[in-house]
C-alpha cells in the first residue's frame, strides 16, 4: 500500500489495531494486583482509540473523533509509562509500545492537520 495523505486514516487505524492486538495479551498477564485496575484501563484507553479513529474514517465530521483519538494517545502513552515505572512491563516492552504509540500519535496528528485545512 502506497502511503499517500488519502491513505493515512486506513493506515492509522491498522496501526492501533496491531497496537491493541499487541496490547491485550500483554495485559492480560499483568499481576493480578494491577491487571483489573491498570490492564483494564490501558486495554480500554487502547480500544476507544482505535475505535475513535474507525470513527473518524468514517464519519462526515472527523474532527471530534480525532480530537478524542489524540487524548486517547495521551492516556495511552502515560498508562504505558506507569505499567514501565511500576515494573509491571519490562523495557522492551515499553520501548515497543512507546514507537507504535508515537507513529499512531504523529498520524493522528497529521490527520488532524489535514483535516483542519479542510473545513
Amino acid at each position: 500500500m502506497k502511503s499517500t495523505n488519502e491513505d493515512e486514516p486506513a493506515v492509522v487505524v491498522v496501526r492501533a489495531y496491531d497496537f491493541v492486538r499487541w496490547l491485550i495479551p500483554k495485559a492480560e498477564r499483568f499481576p493480578r494486583n494491577f491487571r483489573f485496575s491498570l490492564g483494564e484501563r490501558l486495554v480500554a484507553a487502547s480500544l476507544d482509540l482505535l475505535l475513535d479513529l474507525v470513527e473518524a474514517a468514517y464519519a462526515s465530521d472527523k474532527s471530534r473523533a480525532l480530537e478524542r483519538a489524540a487524548r486517547c494517545v495521551n492516556s495511552v502513552r502515560y498508562l504505558v509509562r506507569l505499567s514501565k515505572d511500576l515494573k509491571i512491563m519490562t523495557v522492551e516492552s515499553y520501548g515497543f509500545a512507546c514507537e507504535r504509540i508515537e507513529e499512531i500519535g504523529r498520524m493522528t496528528g497529521g490527520w488532524q492537520k489535514a483535516n483542519r485545512k479542510r473545513e
